[in-house]
């Protein structure tokens, strides 16, 4: 095992990890149903800034290596790629609707810093219908819970297989 000496995060580099696909594939679907239930109504460009930036908060490259290539595939910028990690000192980038949701994913994200301050909350409620709402929180779910199998199977950035 080597360790990565800024987060001090193990880092398995011999002894392959459990295929959560493979040994429990009816809580594998139960997660990929998840995830496109929280997607439905959703603009494709807000899923994938969701995506990444909670994949950058939680350290998950193989995640990030996906989503920044699905925003890709889908036409988002090489520009607000490279500034969703720091979205609040380029602003101009982002809609305020995509602060919002930007702010939101971090918070959640991080829910065990601060909780969801209710200022975080309400201006994403300003800028989102309860429908939408509930869905980009679902988004922000799922991808937490993603980033979490990926990291904790220690899954390698580059190696995703979707078609």
């Amino acid at each position: 095992m080597t360790t990565n000496t800024n987060t001090n995060a193990q880092v398995t580099d011999t002894a392959p990890r459990i295929d959560l696909a493979k040994s429990a594939p009816k809580v594998f679907r139960a997660l990929v149903g998840f995830d496109a239930a929280a997607r439905e109504g959703l603009d494709p460009a807000l899923v994938e800034l969701i995506q990444i930036r909670a994949s950058h908060l939680n350290h998950c490259a193989y995640c990030l290596h996906m989503h920044t290539n699905d925003a890709r595939k889908a036409g988002e910028s090489e520009d607000r790629l490279h500034m969703v990690a720091v979205w609040r000192e380029a602003r101009h980038f982002f809609t305020e609707r995509e602060q919002a949701a930007l702010a939101l994913t971090e918070a959640v994200t991080l829910v065990a810093d601060a909780g969801v301050p209710d200022d975080v909350y309400a201006q994403a409620a300003a800028h989102f219908d309860e429908q939408e709402l509930a869905h980009v929180l679902s988004l922000i779910l799922t991808i937490n819970t993603w980033n979490r199998v990926a990291l904790s199977t220690a899954k390698v950035a580059g190696t995703d297989t979707r078609r």
